[in-house]
């Protein structure tokens, strides 16, 4: 779609991230969408970093920047994104349905700071700014061009207190708290 500029962040095809599919860096024109798509058995979580999103569906929900919409597909559902008057930059993290068999659903998590509740014990989301103390897991650091990623397991108060690396504190933070048992479609 003309308007869409995508980097893929993150694409795990082993099933080394848990539920954890994809990650994209999405940057929409001003009224620029996907298109009308559907979603089968997928969660998809979107952080709006800038700008607006309207998300079509059932009803519009307009996302601002800051807000964290959860998107549960279950048996699946047609929609569409399309960005406000200013554009959008949003973070979409794919993930594998927490109940495949479910009706879909959507929420929308009105600027969140800290952990954010998914609904589903796989994959925990914390959000906040480069000068937060930030938990331990999969870090995103989102820049203004481009997003970082950064796995540091451990805190760095167990490291001495040594971080490994200190983003600037305007700079959002995405952590991701994922349990990484491997599917049985990954076994083998």
């Amino acid at each position: 779609m003309s308007g869409l500029r995508q980097e893929i962040v993150l694409a795990p095809d082993d099933g080394s991230l848990g539920p954890l599919l994809r990650i994209a860096d999405d940057r929409l024109a001003s009224g620029a969408g996907y298109g009308r798509h559907e979603h089968r058995a997928v969660d998809v979580v979107a952080v709006v970093l800038a700008g607006e999103l309207r998300h079509r569906w059932t009803t519009e929900a307009r996302l601002r920047a800051g807000d964290v919409g959860v998107l549960r597909a279950g048996t699946g559902l047609d929609h569409d994104e399309v960005a406000g008057d200013d554009g959008a930059r949003v973070l979409q993290a794919y993930l594998r349905g927490a109940d495949p068999a479910a009706a879909p659903g959507h929420r929308v998590h009105v600027a969140p700071s800290g952990w954010v509740d998914l609904g589903r014990p796989d994959a925990r989301l914390w959000i906040g700014r480069g000068d937060d103390a930030a938990p331990p897991g999969l870090r995103l650091i989102v820049e203004p061009e481009r997003t970082a990623v950064r796995t540091e397991l451990s805190a760095p108060e167990a490291r001495g207190g040594t971080a490994l690396w200190a983003p600037e504190a305007r700079e959002t933070v995405v952590v991701w708290q994922l349990d990484t048992a491997r599917p049985a479609w990954a076994a083998g």
